[in-house]
């Protein structure tokens, strides 16, 4: 793979560690010949740190060859999405809990060199796009993990219908706490802890996983990528019903509304600096040393 040369840091300074990490970073990075680029928002912090700020999050991710996170996976996830849209790659340092999308660890910024002698590999992983279809048009979203459909705090089961958007071809309906599409990136996120399976990030595929279904025969449904899935959701006593977008974007639905859920035009690239196999990242984070970072 070619060289790094200018990256793109982005801390979640409100994490454990994350700010002396964020400065072992970008000491790192200068030590390598490498540009550090940040948010202006972070001027006063790194003032003294030979930083390029910018003002605008899309000259931001432009001007970068590679995007760095420093913090949980909430992080990378808020990341992955402004990275989509100017096909940059990612790569995580963990300072969260578990950061199971996270390449390093905070006692492994040592691998950091592999950036500039190009000894790295590049991971794709597919997109959800979520179309939103309601009485004020349509709204489109992409998602790395999941779209949510869940009731409200005060709301009673929702019923929801499942059906295949190109010529309306019935599914199945549950009436549950809710609904969980995902990729198979989100598959070790809310879908494992709602039942769901797991699934090996770099495969493509759509995941649908009931959350707390009112039913003995629910189970969780893997669809093509080539899939659109149309959904429509309501609750007996009209109260509210909300679309989720990797647990950062919510909005309201109402009974009329249709919610389109199919792959992507886009990608997330996250580059690897480990040979190291997703299961043994999956047994490492979900065991008890993986519940202790």
């Amino acid at each position: 793979m070619k060289s790094i040369g200018k990256v793109a840091v982005i801390p979640n300074l409100t994490k454990r560690n994350a700010s002396g990490t964020t400065f072992s970073v970008i000491d790192r990075l200068h030590r390598l010949g490498m540009n550090v680029m940040m948010s202006a928002k972070y001027s006063d912090i790194f003032a003294n740190k030979r930083i390029t700020f910018f003002k605008g999050v899309d000259e931001l991710y432009s001007a970068a060859d590679m995007i760095l996170t420093i913090g949980g996976d909430g992080t990378i996830i808020h990341a992955a999405y402004h990275a989509s849209y100017h096909n940059k790659p990612l790569l995580g340092v963990n300072t969260g809990r578990l950061g199971f999308a996270a390449e390093l660890e905070t006692d492994e910024l040592d691998m950091l060199s592999r950036l500039k002698d190009g000894s790295y590999t590049i991971e794709k992983r597919m997109l959800l796009k979520i179309v939103h279809k309601g009485e004020n048009g349509e709204r489109e979203f992409r998602a790395m993990n999941d779209a949510v459909i869940s009731r409200g705090s005060l709301s009673r089961l929702i019923d929801i219908d499942v059906s295949l958007a190109a010529d309306n071809g019935y599914i199945c309906s549950y009436r549950a706490d809710g609904l969980i599409l995902s990729t198979p990136t989100g598959s070790s996120a809310y879908s494992l802890a709602a039942g769901g399976p797991v699934v090996e990030p770099t495969m493509k595929c759509i995941l649908m996983t009931p959350v707390c279904s009112h039913s003995l025969f629910a189970r969780p449904v893997v669809f093509s990528h080539h899939s659109r899935l149309a959904v429509n959701a309501s609750c007996d006593d009209d109260t509210e019903v909300f679309l989720t977008i990797d647990g950062a974007v919510t909005v309201t639905i109402k009974k009329s509304d249709t919610i389109i859920i199919s792959e992507s035009d886009a990608e997330t690239e996250f580059i690897k600096l480990k040979d190291r196999t997703f299961y043994k990242v999956l047994n490492d984070k979900f065991t008890e040393k993986g519940r202790q970072l």
